[in-house]
Order: structure tokens, then C-alpha cells, then sequence
């Protein structure tokens, strides 16, 4: 019984990750995602027998979709590097790092009038929702405020991310 309670959540996390990657798969390029992965390797090719050109152990990084070939994707990470890694290491999830040179203001509502909530220091990712108007709600691990999106990378002015 319990060999057949961990198969079906088992085939039901494998379930929910298809549909998440058939709706990525929907995305014309270029778009916007995030590694998934703690651990993801960057390839110079679209296969396995291409060398790893980078590895990436930060799950959340945004990165830039910007060509497909079969399970593989053509990234670009927030220095600028393009390269080759598997579909199922990266999500649909919207992120953002912080790029400005000095720690950006958070604020309390989506206003430079706003009360400043916190500051975020350049190199923080954290998780983009309801951007508009040149501002995004970006969360640091349960931390959240709103930032312009001037300061950071992983989304385009005039961009609209529920």
C-alpha cells in the first residue's frame, strides 16, 4: 500500500511538471524564465555530448529563452552568457536580480510616495507578480515590496506579469 501511495504522487509530480513544461513549450521565444535547479549545467550545444560550459547552482536565476531545440533551450543569464541547457531544469516562474550598481528601494505600494519597506542590494533574485506602470511586486523569500523595474533584470519596461 505504501509502495502505491509514493507511485501516484510520484506519477502525479511528473504529471504536473509536463503540463508545466507543455505550456512552456507554447512560448515563442525570446521569453522569460528561471532555472528551476540548484544544480544546472550550461552546455555550448543542444545535447549531452556538448561540453558543460557553466554550472549553475542557484535555483531561481532569471534567464532569457531565447531559441528552442527539442528538450533543449538557448539561454541567456543576466551577464549576458548564452548557452544550451535542458527544458526540465528550467520553470516558467518569473524572477528578477537585482542589477543596479547601489542597493535598490522597496516599497510599500507601487509609488516612489510609497513608505520605503526595505532595500535590496545588487545580486538579490527574488520572485516578480503584478508588474506595471514601471514597477513590480518582487519577493525575497517571504520579504516583499515593490520595485522599479529600472534596477532590475528579468523583466522589460512597459511589461505587464500577473
Amino acid at each position: 500500500m505504501r509502495h502505491l501511495a509514493i507511485g501516484i504522487a510520484l506519477g502525479a509530480v511528473a504529471v504536473a511538471d509536463h503540463a508545466a513544461h507543455a505550456a512552456e513549450d507554447k512560448l515563442k521565444p525570446p521569453y522569460w524564465a528561471s532555472i528551476q535547479a540548484g544544480r544546472a549545467r550550461m552546455r555550448t550545444g543542444p545535447a549531452r555530448t556538448y561540453p558543460a560550459s557553466w554550472l549553475y547552482q542557484r535555483a531561481d536565476l532569471p534567464v532569457r529563452v531565447v531559441a528552442t531545440f527539442k528538450e533543449w533551450r538557448q539561454i541567456e543569464d543576466p551577464d549576458g552568457t548564452r548557452g544550451w541547457m535542458l527544458a526540465t531544469l528550467i520553470n516558467s516562474r518569473r524572477t528578477a536580480i537585482v542589477r543596479a550598481a547601489q542597493p535598490i528601494e522597496m516599497r510599500a505600494g507601487p509609488s516612489s510616495t510609497a513608505p520605503l519597506a526595505y532595500r535590496a542590494a545588487p545580486g538579490v533574485v527574488g520572485r516578480l507578480s503584478e508588474c506595471g506602470n514601471g514597477w513590480c511586486r518582487f519577493d525575497v523569500r517571504g520579504q516583499a515590496g515593490y520595485a522599479q523595474i529600472a534596477g532590475l533584470w528579468g523583466v522589460e519596461a512597459g511589461e505587464r506579469v500577473p
